[in-house]
């Protein structure tokens, strides 16, 4: 078995074989990552190219130059081991970091994900909400805590919280995102809308535009119409 592991795996590049790596090439990790997870469920523990072009809408060439960035991981003649591809892409997106991320605003928005099951499927711990509202600190959604913010700095210093997910208001949000930054957080997942551009040294921001997907999704159906 251990022969059949070195003749199928292609050894992982490191970050400074593989240098830097394009943003597009990045952003189509999760994809890989969720569609292999579900042929992992299904059974499926060997795949072509070619089959998960069929799957994912991309194509097989496509695949190999994005993998390739990372080492491959495939063998011509058997394709990928689903499993340690599924393992290996989850080792470049942190999924087996262990990071602690807490919820910041315990609004609509704030409640909705942190009661879903986003954050654990992908090996982050959610572990309190914060909010400025008397109303709802004490009060616990999806089973967490919220927290007041003047609480935020010492319970991030105390508990090793990596990342924070932003959900305030447009107008709060540069001003919240710096007390985060400056509380030593690593990372926002941003969705007040407002976009953000921090020090890169301070802290690393993604930025979710729900309104821009719904725009894309409202202009490719228009097109789809306009084209029948």
């Amino acid at each position: 078995m251990a022969e059949q592991k070195r003749k199928f795996h292609r050894r992982p590049k490191s970050v400074e074989e593989r240098g830097a790596v394009s943003a597009a090439v990045v952003r189509r990790l999760p994809r890989y990552h969720r569609f292999l997870g579900e042929l992992l469920r299904g059974g499926t523990l060997r795949i072509s190219s070619a089959k998960l072009s069929d799957l994912m809408g991309v194509t097989a060439s496509q695949i190999r130059q994005d993998l390739n960035c990372f080492g491959g991981f495939g063998q011509q003649g058997y394709g990928y081991n689903v499993r340690y591809l599924y393992e290996q892409i989850g080792a470049l997106l942190g999924v087996d970091e262990g990071y602690r991320a807490v919820i910041v605003g315990a609004g609509n928005l704030g409640r909705a994900l942190v009661s879903s099951h986003m954050f654990e499927r992908r090996g982050v711990s959610r572990m309190a909400m914060f909010d400025i509202d008397p109303a709802v600190i004490g009060k616990r959604f999806g089973g967490i805590p919220v927290l007041p913010m003047t609480a935020f700095s010492n319970y991030v210093k105390e508990n090793a919280i990596d990342l924070a997910v932003l959900t305030v208001s447009k107008e709060a949000a540069l001003t919240v995102a710096q007390e985060i930054a400056a509380a030593g957080v690593r990372g926002i997942l941003n969705f007040s809308g407002q976009e953000l551009s921090l020090p890169e040294d301070a802290v690393v921001v993604e930025n979710i535009h729900m309104g821009d997907s719904l725009m894309m999704l409202c202009y490719n159906m228009k097109e789809k119409r306009e084209g029948q």
